[in-house]
Order: structure tokens, then C-alpha cells, then sequence
């Protein structure tokens, strides 16, 4: 579903943005290009091919960086967005580090928390229930498939499931590790991937994917990054993809994940609620009953609450004034200093 409330001028916001990241990552941090992790997804293929358009395609470097759980379909995906785009890539298998960090067993011990008999070779994934039937807690379940075939879903205690998403955030620091590497070996800035409605919603790790230099879509509603695909030529297998997240074993949708609804809806919820629209006149406008609108608009506002703290800098005991207000003044001199 779409809506001309969200319509762009793709071309123009393109343009706009290449002007701005120019300016930011030249200007402001004094770097040559960008270095952009690829992940066969909707939102690093356009920020990939945004930095091209910016920097030229020999000034970024795009990192493919699968692991165990990753789908092969993801690579394959991945290898072809950077191609079409002519930048250089490395693809870099993270699954040894993981394993030496202890990622896959501490996700394991987690799992038989809640799944004594979960073995290697069993596959998982974490889910929300839906609300759209009735409000809903944010209690997340555990859905697990055997090398048979057999799938189980459980409701998750709170140990094991802030155990379990800790020891998978291991994959995305690992990442913003090695992109940083990349950015200090090339004097490049390291691009943050998230669209609108995963800024908002919190749906980032602190200094994993949430960590970048700069972000040039977190501005876009999905539905608009989407709309920038196709005006970048973003290949079409890429553009007509449901977004995933990629992290667990079993295949796994972020509206399954995260989101209540999928992002067309979603983007015209958090549109709705961003411009003081009653849920009674959204609800034409999304496909839904006043009452399901609400009680986005409420997981929304729950989820703001709840990542807060994602966004928050480092917290000093007090003021360094010299580093403000050289900070201040120098974002003032560039009116790109934000994204």
C-alpha cells in the first residue's frame, strides 16, 4: 500500500542528499569517501549507491559481512548491488569472531533457558505478537525449528531474552568494527543505513549499526527510501524484497521482529502520529479500524520510551565548553552538519 502523502521528487531529494553528505563528510569531518555495509537490503543498497553518486564509485568501499545465520540469498543480493554500482568490495566472514567472542554459545545457553533440548543444528528466531486483534505486551516468543522440520513457538522469560539479544548484538558491533577499520585505513567515513522508521523506533544497536558518521536516510520514510531505489537503479530483485533482518537462524521479517505492521503501514502511522493526525482520520488512509490506529500510535510512543536511551551521546559529569563551542561553531559554518 502507498500513499501520495509520502510522494517525493526522487531526483530532487537524491540530489539534495548527495549535496549535503558531499559537504558533511568533505567539510565538516575532512574525509575522502565512504565505506558502506552492504546487506542485500533495501536501505544499504540505496545509502551504497547514494555514496557513489556523492564521492564517485572509487571512493567507497562497501563491506559484505555475512555470518553463520546469515541467508545466502542476502550475499547473493548484497554482491549484486555492489556490482551494479562499480564500487570496490571486500566480503568478510565474521562467523570466527563471533565464535571466539562466545556469540553462538551464549545465544545457545539463552535458548535452553527457555528450550532445555535445543541442540546445534536447530534453527530460531524472536517474534511479537500482533496487536491489531487487541492491545498487546511487548513480550517477545521464541520460535524454534528442529533439523526435522518441527517448529515451536514459546514465550520468552526476561533473562533469556535480554541474554539472547545481547550475544546477537555481538554481530553488529563485530560489523561497525570493522567497517571503522576500513574508514581509518581509506581516511573515509563510516555510512549509517537506517531509513526513518528504525531512527525513530529505535530499532538499531548502540554502537553497532547504530554508529556511523553520518546517515544520509534517516529522514526518508522506508516507502520514500524505496522510491529512491528505483530512481538510483537499484536492481529490481533488491527493490521487490520484503525487508528481513537477516540475524537469526530462521527466516525472519522485521514486522514479525519489530514492527507491528509492515512499513507501508507503518511509515503512514508514524507519518500520522508525527503530524498530530486524530487515529480516526488516519485510519482511512492506512487500512485499518480506528481502534488497530491507536493502538499503533501507542506502540510507537511505547517503543520512543523504551530506545530513548539509544540516542543518547556519552553523558558527562560536566561540560567541556571548549570542545562545544568548537563543536557548535563548526557544524554552524555547514547547514549539511545534519542529516
Amino acid at each position: 500500500m502507498t500513499s501520495n502523502i509520502l510522494e517525493i521528487d526522487a531526483g530532487r531529494v537524491i540530489d539534495e542528499i548527495c549535496e549535503t553528505i558531499r559537504s558533511q563528510v568533505r567539510s565538516t569531518l575532512r574525509k575522502r569517501g565512504a565505506v558502506v555495509a552492504v546487506s542485500g537490503g533495501i536501505d544499504s543498497s540505496v545509502c551504497a549507491a547514494l555514496s557513489a553518486r556523492a564521492f564517485g564509485p572509487d571512493h567507497v568501499f562497501a563491506l559484505l559481512l555475512p555470518e553463520r545465520d546469515s541467508s545466502p540469498e542476502s550475499i547473493r543480493l548484497g554482491t549484486m548491488a555492489v556490482k551494479s554500482l562499480g564500487v570496490p568490495f571486500a566480503s568478510i566472514d565474521i562467523t570466527q569472531i563471533l565464535e571466539s567472542m562466545g556469540c553462538y554459545q551464549h545465544q545457545l545457553d539463552a535458548i535452553r533457558e527457555v528450550v532445555p533440548a535445543y541442540a546445534t543444528g536447530w534453527k530460531h528466531k524472536i517474534t511479537l505478537p500482533s496487536l491489531l486483534d487487541s492491545d498487546r505486551l511487548n513480550l517477545s516468543r521464541l520460535t524454534i525449528e528442529t533439523p526435522a522440520g518441527e517448529s515451536l513457538t514459546y514465550r520468552m522469560t526476561a533473562s533469556a531474552y535480554t541474554k539472547l539479544i545481547a550475544a546477537t548484538n555481538f554481530k553488529q558491533r563485530v560489523r561497525k568494527t570493522l567497517e571503522y577499520f576500513h574508514a581509518d585505513r581509506l581516511n573515509y567515513a563510516v555510512c549509517g543505513t537506517p531509513n526513518r522508521l528504525e531512527f525513530d523506533q529505535g530499532f538499531f544497536v548502540k554502537l553497532g549499526d547504530g554508529s556511523a558518521d553520518f546517515k544520509p536516510i534517516a529522514h526518508l520514510y522506508k516507502s520514500q527510501v524505496y522510491m529512491l531505489a528505483g530512481e538510483l537503479a537499484i536492481p529490481q530483485e533488491i527493490r521487490e524484497r520484503p525487508p528481513t533482518t537477516d540475524t537469526f537462524g530462521l527466516s525472519q521479517t522485521q514486522e514479525e521482529f519489530y514492527f507491528a505492521l509492515p512499513y507501508q503501514q507503518m511509515d503512514l502511522c508514524l507519518f500520522a502520529l508525527n503530524h498530530s493526525m486524530p487515529a480516526k482520520e488516519a485510519a482511512p488512509l492506512v487500512g485499518l479500524t480506528e481502534a488497530q490506529v491507536q493502538r499503533v500510535f501507542n506502540d510507537i510512543e511505547a517503543k520512543r520510551r523504551a530506545t530513548q536511551s539509544l540516542h543518547v551521546p556519552p553523558l558527562l559529569a560536566r561540560e567541556v565548553p571548549e570542545i562545544e563551542q568548537r563543536l557548535k561553531a563548526l557544524f554552524d559554518s555547514h547547514e549539511g552538519g545534519k542529516s
